[in-house]
């Protein structure tokens, strides 16, 4: 059965919101200020290599959809554009991402599917109200978090709106460049 990984970009607030800057929001682009080093661009490579499909939610889904077609002059561009995406979404209708399918019903059950027809990991990015509901129904199996060493003090953060309280084992920890990426497990 395949692992379900939240993959994220934060500051050390918790923000996860507009890193790459095409969100238009006044702080947007945090993460182009910092250098993540050849630790860092490994680690997203073999993250996306071991994965065998991406879970989104809508507004990440856009994004990356405008943004990932025109980028497939190299192995992680042609990964992503290749990959089965499944969209978790209410309103998207009609996907044009390549390899593009939407997800509508119970959370948990479209998971469990999607984990028994998946080979390799299962990624979320981005997908901040798709990822509190994976959040509340314990479905993540793994957390990566890629902390950039920078506090915005506003924007939306991760865990905002959680039902409850989640526990997290800490299960490695590694520099990259100016980050550290932290990867957690449920307790």
């Amino acid at each position: 059965m395949s692992k379900l990984a939240v993959s994220e970009f934060v500051t050390i607030d918790g923000v996860f919101e507009d890193p790459g800057g095409g969100e238009g929001v006044e702080y947007g682009g945090w993460a182009f200020k910092f250098d993540r080093g050849p630790e860092g661009d490994e680690f997203k490579f073999d993250e996306l290599m071991a994965a065998g499909a991406m879970l989104l939610g809508r507004v990440t889904y856009e994004g990356f959809a405008r943004a990932w077609p025109a980028m497939d002059a190299n192995e992680f561009g042609k990964k992503m554009n290749s990959m089965p995406k499944f969209v978790f979404s209410s309103t998207l209708e009609n996907p044009e991402w390549n390899n593009s399918r939407v997800i509508r019903g119970d959370l948990g059950e479209r998971v469990a599917e999607i984990k028994q027809q998946v080979e390799g990991d299962i990624l979320v990015a981005g997908s901040g109200q798709l990822v509190r509901g994976l959040a509340d129904l314990a479905l993540v199996d793994e957390y990566r978090l890629m902390v950039f060493p920078t506090a915005l003090g506003a924007g939306k953060r991760l865990f905002d709106g959680v039902a409850a309280s989640i526990e997290l084992r800490l299960q490695d920890a590694r520099p990259a460049g100016e980050t550290t990426i932290l990867t957690y497990v449920p307790r």
